[in-house]
């Protein structure tokens, strides 16, 4: 069967699954009407280009082509195979070839327009590479879909960093990638914009020596939705995960984070752990965070989860305005303090300033 096929053949998801608790199937799909694959979804507009506007090297491409997408066991067969119906005529591959190593960050920008519209993105990480990626999704589209499935090869050291910065509309973002023997990888999400953002988000740790860092920087002001389910599946020994998520929330709006870390029998080794923290701007914010841990593997190094949710301590603020700062600009200091503390670590620090001053406006909006 063919992915539009196999969607229609699947029951509607049941709200027991963590993934859809917080935000059901009905109220992501692009109409409501679950048994319908819309068509006539447009192509996003895509261009590749490094941070400081110097040309980009052949080792790096992205090319639109028609090729299948990969199947896994471990993604939702909703979500994926929906947007690989729907994205059938907006098929990429980004390719990286072995041995690459780049001084700049390498911007993959993917502008929505301003209709629905939908891409596949099929990653090609080679062995022995060094690179930042920044995929950046802007636009104003009703709704957009990203399924990104792949690899990352052998011994490559990558920060693959994803900013989502659409001006309103939903966003459905699906996420299924393999990390190579010995690779070195931090996955960075930064979700500023759009009014519902739903995130799936998988990583498979199946080869020997993984380290992976999985870092969220959440903005959510107004009455936004935004809700990232993130899974981690350890297989082979000596593996390794973090994943660090920091969400701030003001006006009426809600944020959720699911965590699973899955321990699979014979992953001797592993270590892994999770930490959410919400900080709350206002009355009406909501933050919900769910971490859980299924370990099959007696011997292991650690495995261990966290949540914890409050506004902002009074006594720094106090601290702040102490030494001259206004009630204000004290409340987005430490609020830019508490995102910064993932932010920080998503990349290098040309990175980091680069995405510090691009999300400027969207930290003022949380105290506005």
């Amino acid at each position: 069967m063919n992915p539009g096929q196999t969607y229609l053949s699947l029951e509607e998801p049941k709200n027991s699954n963590h993934l859809w608790r917080y935000s059901p199937w009905k109220k992501v799909h692009p109409t409501g009407n679950i048994k319908e694959i819309p068509e006539d979804f447009a192509i996003p507009e895509v261009s590749l280009f490094l941070l400081d506007g110097s040309d980009i090297s052949e080792s790096i491409s992205i090319v639109k082509e028609d090729i299948d997408t990969r199947k896994n066991t471990y993604s939702d067969p909703v979500s994926m195979n929906f947007i690989d119906a729907v994205s059938s005529h907006s098929k990429f591959t980004l390719e990286v070839k072995n041995n690459t190593i780049l001084d700049q960050p390498v911007i993959l920008k993917i502008d929505s327009g301003n209709s629905n519209s939908a891409m596949n993105l099929t990653m090609k990480i080679g062995i022995h590479c060094e690179l930042e990626i920044v995929t950046q999704i802007v636009g104003s589209a009703p709704w957009f879909g990203l399924l990104r499935n792949g690899e990352i090869g052998e011994g490559t050291i990558i920060n693959d960093i994803l900013v989502g910065q659409m001006s309103s509309g939903t966003l459905l973002r699906v996420d299924a990638i393999n990390i190579g023997r010995d690779a070195q990888v931090k996955a960075g999400s930064i979700s500023s914009g759009s009014e519902r953002t739903k995130s799936d988000l998988r990583y498979m740790m199946d080869e020997n020596g993984g380290n992976l860092r999985v870092l969220g920087s959440i903005l959510s002001a107004n009455k936004m939705h935004i809700d990232h389910h993130i899974e981690i599946h350890h297989q082979a020994p000596n593996t390794f995960s973090r994943l660090d998520w920091h969400s701030a929330c003001g006006g009426n709006s809600r944020t959720i984070g699911t965590g699973m870390l899955r321990v699979s029998d014979g992953a001797k080794g592993a270590d892994a752990g999770q930490l959410f923290h919400n900080l709350l701007l206002s009355e009406k914010a909501e933050a919900d965070s769910i971490p859980e841990l299924e370990v099959s593997e007696h011997d292991v190094v650690g495995c261990g989860h966290g949540t914890a949710n409050g506004p902002i301590d009074e006594q720094q603020l106090f601290y702040l305005e102490a030494r001259g700062y206004s009630p204000d600009d004290a409340k987005d200091a430490l609020i830019a303090a508490f995102l910064n503390s993932t932010l920080s670590e998503m990349g290098s620090e040309t990175l980091h300033q680069w995405l510090a001053g691009n999300l400027q406006y969207e930290l003022k909006s949380l105290t506005t």
